[in-house]
Parts: C-alpha cells; sequence; structure tokens
C-alpha cells in the first residue's frame, strides 16, 4: 500500500475552540465549577461532568475516523471495535470545497466536503467536519487530485440538461 502523505481526523480541541457549541461546553464547565465552589448549590458540580461527558462524546466520534491522503487515493478508515477501510480514487473527486464560520479562521479548522463520482460517495458527498488546518489541506488535495488525473489522463466532463427542449 503507498504511503500517506498526510493523516488527520477531525479535531476535539479544534471543536472546543472553534465552534459555539464547544464554547458553550467550555462555559458549561467553567461557570458550573465556579458557581459550585462559590456555594450557589451542590448540583452545580453535575454542569462540568455533563461537559466532560460532551467532550468524551465528541472525542470518540472524532477517534472513530481516520483519513489518509496518498498520491493515489483518500482512505477513510472507520470504527474502534469494528474497523472499516474505504477509499476514494482522487482522479474522481469532482470537487473539495471548505466552509468555515468566523470562529472556525481564528481557531484555523473548517469543513471539508468531498463530492467525486466514486462508489463511496454515491449517497451523498463525503462531509468532514472540524479539521485541522482545512484550506491548506484542501489546496493540497486539489493538487493531487489534478496530478492523479493526469497520470491516467482523465478529464472531469460535466453533463448538462436542457430541460426547455423536447
Amino acid at each position: 500500500m503507498e504511503p500517506a502523505l498526510d493523516r488527520f481526523r477531525s479535531s476535539t480541541s479544534g471543536w472546543l475552540r472553534g465552534t459555539l457549541a464547544g464554547w458553550g461546553t467550555i462555559l458549561l464547565a467553567v461557570g458550573g465549577t465556579i458557581a459550585a465552589v462559590a456555594g450557589v448549590s451542590p448540583y452545580l458540580y453535575a454542569l462540568p461532568v455533563i461537559s466532560l461527558v460532551i467532550v468524551a462524546v465528541i472525542w470518540v466520534r472524532n477517534l472513530a475516523a481516520t483519513f489518509e491522503v496518498c498520491e493515489e487515493r483518500l482512505l477513510i478508515r472507520r470504527g474502534i471495535f469494528f474497523k472499516s477501510i474505504d477509499e476514494i480514487e482522487l482522479y474522481r473527486i469532482k470537487d473539495v470545497s471548505l466552509a468555515f464560520t468566523l470562529i472556525n479562521q481564528w481557531a484555523d479548522i473548517g469543513t471539508l466536503t468531498i463530492s467525486s463520482s466514486d462508489e463511496t460517495t454515491r449517497d451523498g458527498d463525503l462531509v468532514i467536519r472540524h479539521v485541522a488546518r482545512a484550506r491548506s489541506r484542501r489546496e493540497e488535495l486539489r493538487r493531487l487530485v489534478e496530478t492523479a488525473r493526469q497520470k491516467r489522463q482523465v478529464r472531469e466532463i460535466d453533463m448538462a440538461h436542457d430541460h426547455g427542449s423536447l
């Protein structure tokens, strides 16, 4: 198997720093701890525990999927106990888009969306959330896709249907 040029997964720390849900989870932990220590109510100790459970769930979800970019393909490794490996041939990738909010930009994370003609994405685009260094990873992936197309002498052709004619 070819060596991986890049290996990444969704970032839990990026999620904490770069999303409103992450900030809310941090605020829940800090506010609950301060209120509980201040003696407002001993039940407020539950808030930091709840926030730890939220972070643990996000961490396990992120741990369950790893993405490897190679020269010829994008490998998707899923699972912790029951594992699966899927791949998208790079020359089959039609588009790699990047979306990010203002908070995402501060945390240097983003959401990569990959559409392809590969069977892996027949049910919908591959969406990878909370990717660290998403801008540079998108550009590298686009470069590798173009190289793979040139190597295989493959072109992407879009077919448009004219709905006005019979």
